[in-house]
């Protein structure tokens, strides 16, 4: 609990929601011109990438709804959900509250365990836990920077 890299996860979590309480959920679909995303679509994508870092990779249990990936996960689009219902902004606040307390509860005397080798997308190789939740910090950082920029158009 008192490692510091939680206490980041914590700062930044709630960094990304402090921007979004109180939105309308009608306000979370709106993509502004020069956007491929909506808040919604980075706050469902926050959730499925931590999820899979911070469970699916580490061999823990996930709490990953199924059409979460086909909604949020990495290459999807807003513009191909179809008619599929979607959560609420408030469910995904929700859902990301409780995430971080997951991930500490599961994850803090895991830290040195080494993973079986990962590399991101972005060519960055992962072999311990502890490497997985600090790239959880810069992922959800550059969400973060995505939603106040979308919030600034809407």
């Amino acid at each position: 609990m008192d490692h510091y890299i939680f206490k980041q996860l914590r700062f930044v979590r709630e960094s990304t929601l402090s921007q979004v309480l109180g939105m309308k959920d009608e306000e979370s679909l709106l993509i502004p011109k020069g956007f491929n995303n909506n808040i919604k679509w980075n706050l469902g994508h926050i959730y499925v990438i931590q999820e899979k870092f911070g469970f699916q990779i580490t061999e823990e249990e996930t709490q990953l709804p199924n059409y979460f990936m086909e909604l949020f996960g990495s290459g999807t689009k807003p513009t191909e959900w179809g008619n599929q219902e979607l959560p609420t902004i408030h469910e995904l606040i929700q859902l990301l509250r409780n995430q971080l307390d997951r991930i500490e509860h599961n994850l803090e005397g895991r830290l040195e365990d080494e993973i079986i080798p990962y590399t991101t997308s972005t060519g960055l190789f992962l072999s311990k836990v502890k490497e997985l939740i600090s790239f959880c910090l810069y992922h959800e950082g550059m969400h973060f920077d995505a939603i106040k920029s979308i919030k600034r158009m809407i």
